[in-house]
């Protein structure tokens, strides 16, 4: 099990205790969210991504993925009519690409809704073809980096477009690019999906076009504390072989990060150890 934690559940602390009190709770992983890293993305560069790496690694941990791609600056957009603002959006997206890789991450997640919900003059459809659009550009950096770019569905409460994993794989499929595809979130998709979790799960791993997983509960807190079953989501990823990432992603830390953090790796491995 690849069990990664995203780290702005412990942003509070510098870098370096994040790897320490994550390894130390048994995590393998570190999901970085740029906006963590620096008040200003753009300034992220390579160097500054392989000493990143450095501290992982000496800490026993990868960097598995980024997450939160677009938080800052403000005012970005991948659907607006804008050309200025969408150079902007692209350019910081493809040299978090590049970050990604020089971090040692396989992954980047695109949930970004605010960044790709319809602006007012916009329909969804509008703002849907703009968002594939905007893909279609990314995807060739991101096959050149060797990463893969993942179109997360996201609920219907945070943006009308693209909220289910169909809708994401047909994006994909469309696009037709072997370094786009989508994942799954555990929260998200329990708001979204017309039928269990684990079934969408099953499927669109079958289908190849799943690479990445995040675990929550449909309250936004971490898996297991909650209501919503991690059993049926973890036996589908035992059973098929997934040898991708699983990261835990709560956006309401209970009782804190760190004790939030902790109850979420102690619950999922202990699901996953029930398995052997």
């Amino acid at each position: 099990m690849r069990l990664a934690l995203c780290n702005e559940v412990l942003q509070a602390l510098p870098f370096e205790r994040q790897c320490a009190l994550a390894a130390t709770l048994g995590y393998t992983g570190l999901e970085l969210a740029p906006f963590t890293l620096a008040d200003d993305p753009q300034t992220l560069d390579e160097p500054a991504a392989r000493r990143l790496r450095m501290i992982a690694h000496d800490h026993g941990l990868a960097i598995s993925s980024l997450h939160w791609l677009l938080v800052k600056p403000t005012g970005l957009s991948l659907v607006s009519s804008d050309t200025t603002v969408l150079k902007k959006t692209t350019a910081l997206l493809q040299r978090l690409i590049g970050f990604a890789a020089a971090c040692g991450a396989q992954v980047l997640v695109h949930g970004s809704p605010h960044q790709r919900s319809p602006l007012p003059d916009q329909t969804v459809a509008d703002a849907t073809a703009r968002l594939e659009a905007a893909l279609a550009g990314l995807a060739p950096h991101a096959e050149q980096a060797g990463v893969v770019y993942c179109l997360e569905p996201l609920s219907p409460v945070e943006t009308p477009v693209i909220n289910t994993v169909a809708q994401a794989a047909a994006l994909v499929d469309r696009v037709g690019s072997p370094a786009l595809r989508t994942m799954l979130d555990v929260s998200a998709a329990s708001q979204a999906e017309s039928t269990p979790v684990h079934e969408v799960l099953a499927k669109y791993l079958a289908s190849g076009h799943i690479a990445h997983v995040q675990l929550n509960d449909r309250n936004r807190r971490g898996p297991g504390q909650g209501e919503t079953p991690q059993t049926p989501v973890l036996r589908v990823l035992h059973q098929s072989g997934y040898r991708g990432w699983m990261a835990v992603e709560p956006f309401d830390y209970q009782p804190d990060g760190p004790g939030c953090a902790a109850f979420s790796a102690g619950h999922v491995r202990g699901i996953w150890s029930s398995f052997a």
